[in-house]
């Protein structure tokens, strides 16, 4: 592949859609194996790892275990931040995908608390630390071969493949694990099903190397590295200027809103469905397997209007309507009607999320400039995951049990997450926006 460095665009269609394919694979890998334990979490973990008289407490500490790896992620992002604005971002992706991979294979053959006591949560939550390292250099950097590689104008498509990757992990996680929980007894699931489903990580792993081995770096990066060379300590520098400042910790709040988003419909649901609402497991599965392929399909649509209206425009929309949603969503939960919770699922998930997931990328390339812009998006999008993302099932959970069951509380909490984050998205001014290119 050629490139003209003058303008970053590629010389050949087909070297970009090797890119967008890269990306795309590399992030469903990743996304894959990450949620894939958030899935097993609710249905596995907490009686295999953590078993307890009380269904809560078990379901509690499972849920831990879950927030340990978005404790590990902001290090990760950093760690591999600074590899990625120093190095490269091709060979910083190769890194992470090879250890996401051999972290969650490993899961699979872990030996269960009956069988070796305190040894097995502990390599669990070790395990788990891992996973939360690779996914927090992964992110970032699969964005950033994508919009970095893109044309002047189509910026916002390019930035929404790898957010794909996000809803074809989770859908082929739990379509994995419904199709497993429907083929075998509990007995069998409990036993071995689950387990194959992280073995198959390697699978997917090997098919993400070599198609991501093909890919050049960035034209963007190249550029950067020859005209101002890299930077010393990203982290640092990334904090050094009064606009980078005031970029990250406004994207570190607009966050908020994507991630308790995500982590409701597709992490506490599960739990909350099967255990609270007595829903059969199975349906469950299947109800956030056909919002993820929904989510999937209108990420790929509304690329273009990134393209249109911008991605802080749609962003702040994306967390606005999430807002308006979240009382009329567990409403219709109450209901225990499995045909309308389907129905409100793939609405909440599949449709509103995708005005929060298809701009992310874009809108956050633009917070910090290329030689910082790993560091920088790994830094908002990872750190924002702690209270964003791995608290957001612990809390959502432990407020539905100070409302005596009722989800009144928990809704209060997610409505405040989606107008902080609106609202951070917002006061973000044009001006201080760098070029996503």
């Amino acid at each position: 592949m050629t490139t003209d460095l003058a303008t970053g665009t590629p010389d050949h269609t087909g070297s970009v859609r090797t890119v967008l394919v890269s990306s795309v694979i590399g992030t469903t890998v990743e996304w894959y194996d990450f949620f894939l334990y958030s899935t097993a979490a609710g249905v596995v973990f907490d009686k295999l790892f953590f078993p307890a008289e009380n269904a809560f407490v078990g379901t509690m500490l499972s849920f831990v275990t879950f927030f340990v790896g978005f404790v590990a992620r902001p290090i990760g992002g950093v760690l591999f931040g600074h590899i990625g604005d120093r190095i490269g971002r091709k060979r910083t992706l190769v890194t992470t995908m090879v250890l996401m991979g051999l972290a969650t294979a490993v899961m699979g053959v872990l030996p269960t608390y009956q069988q070796v006591g305190v040894a097995a949560p502990l390599l669990l939550v070790l395990l788990r630390l891992f996973q939360g390292l690779a996914i927090g250099g992964e992110w970032a950097g699969a964005v950033l071969m994508a919009v970095e590689y893109a044309p002047e104008g189509r910026r916002g498509r390019y930035g929404a493949w790898p957010q794909i990757g996000l809803a074809l992990g989770l859908g082929l996680g739990t379509g994995l694990f419904a199709l497993l929980s429907n083929t075998l007894d509990d007995r069998q699931f409990l036993a071995y099903g689950w387990r194959i489903a992280f073995g198959l990580s390697l699978v997917l792993v090997v098919v993400g190397l070599v198609i991501r081995l093909k890919v050049g770096e960035t034209p963007a990066f190249e550029r950067m590295r020859r005209s101002q060379g890299t930077a010393r300590v990203p982290f640092v520098e990334l904090f050094a200027d009064r606009v980078r400042r005031r970029n990250t910790v406004l994207g570190l709040l607009s966050r908020w809103a994507e991630g308790a988003a995500f982590n409701t419909w597709a992490v506490f649901f599960i739990s909350y469905a099967t255990g609270t609402l007595k829903l059969p497991r199975n349906d469950v599965l299947l109800q956030v397997l056909l919002a993820a392929i929904v989510l999937t399909v209108l990420i790929i649509a509304c690329g273009r209007l990134v393209d249109r209206w911008g991605a802080r425009r749609m962003y702040t929309m994306g967390a606005i309507v999430y807002a308006l949603a979240v009382y009329p969503a567990f409403a219709a939960f109450q209901t225990r009607d499995p045909v309308l919770i389907g129905v409100v699922l793939v609405l909440v998930l599949g449709v509103v999320h995708a005005g929060l997931s298809t701009p992310q990328g874009t809108l956050y390339a633009q917070l910090s400039p290329v030689r910082l812009r790993y560091t920088g998006m790994s830094f908002v999008y990872q750190f924002s995951g702690i209270y964003a993302s791995g608290l957001t099932p612990l809390v959502v959970t432990a407020l539905l049990a100070a409302g005596g069951g009722s989800p009144w509380l928990a809704c209060a909490y997610l409505v405040l997450t989606g107008i902080v984050g609106a609202a951070a998205t917002a006061m973000l001014r044009r001006r201080d926006l760098y070029s996503a290119g």
